[in-house]
């Protein structure tokens, strides 16, 4: 009878000790699903800093390459009007 006894307490405490081992586990899971999901928020919202920071550059290169694309072409007309006046000399 003491044997059945100890046995059965020894269970109890096994299930008890699980119990308690599972919510351990499942507040870890918790917690960590919490950290990622933080992390990941962090990580879009960098990327979303850097394709900002990237179209303000694409806009800026655009803007110069075609003012100076502007600036070559009237120095080319003022060339080509130095080669015509040359030319009627």
């Amino acid at each position: 009878m003491k044997k059945i006894i100890l046995s059965l307490a020894f269970v109890a405490v096994l299930v008890s000790c699980q119990d308690k081992t599972k919510e351990k586990l499942d507040e870890a899971t918790d917690a960590v699903g919490t950290e990622i999901e933080q992390k990941v928020d962090t990580v879009a919202q960098k990327i979303d800093t850097i394709g900002q920071k990237i179209k303000t550059v694409a806009d800026t290169v655009q803007s110069k390459t075609g003012k100076a694309l502007e600036k070559g072409a009237e120095k080319l007309d003022e060339a080509a009007q130095k080669l015509k006046d040359a030319s009627k000399k």
